[in-house]
């Protein structure tokens, strides 16, 4: 896969996640994403809002997110939040930052996720 392809699959993610969650639109956050694959790693820049997809990796992700390229692409095939939580939960997919960034993308999910199921529960 091209790192054009890969760039357009970063950017259907992001969106797809951002649609999701709309409480995070305007968050302003420089993302470094790790996608291992056979023997191969590819660091992407992913700056938001946006997004602004690179390869050149500067050092000022404040979040590095790492997870293999198999699953990434199910994830953005499948592309909804049930998919990222269940590879966050099984340690398929890895969040490093400053713990009050994670937590609080955590917090903001969880209601996103809760309002969602108020409204199918109401639908």
């Amino acid at each position: 896969m091209s790192s054009a392809d890969t760039k357009t699959l970063i950017e259907q993610a992001v969106r797809q996640f951002m649609d999701d969650v709309p409480a995070l639109h305007n968050l302003k956050l420089v993302v470094g994403l790790e996608l291992r694959g056979r023997g191969d790693i590819q660091l992407y820049r992913v700056e938001l809002p946006g997004p602004k997809i690179s390869k050149d990796v500067r050092g000022d992700e404040k979040i590095r997110l790492a997870i293999p390229r198999a699953d990434f692409n199910e994830i953005v095939k499948d592309g909804h939040l049930r998919e990222w939580r269940r590879a966050f939960e099984t340690g398929h997919a890895k969040a490093d930052g400053p713990p009050e960034i994670l937590q609080l993308i955590e917090r903001v999910v969880a209601k996103q996720e809760e309002r969602s199921r108020t409204r199918k529960a109401r639908g």
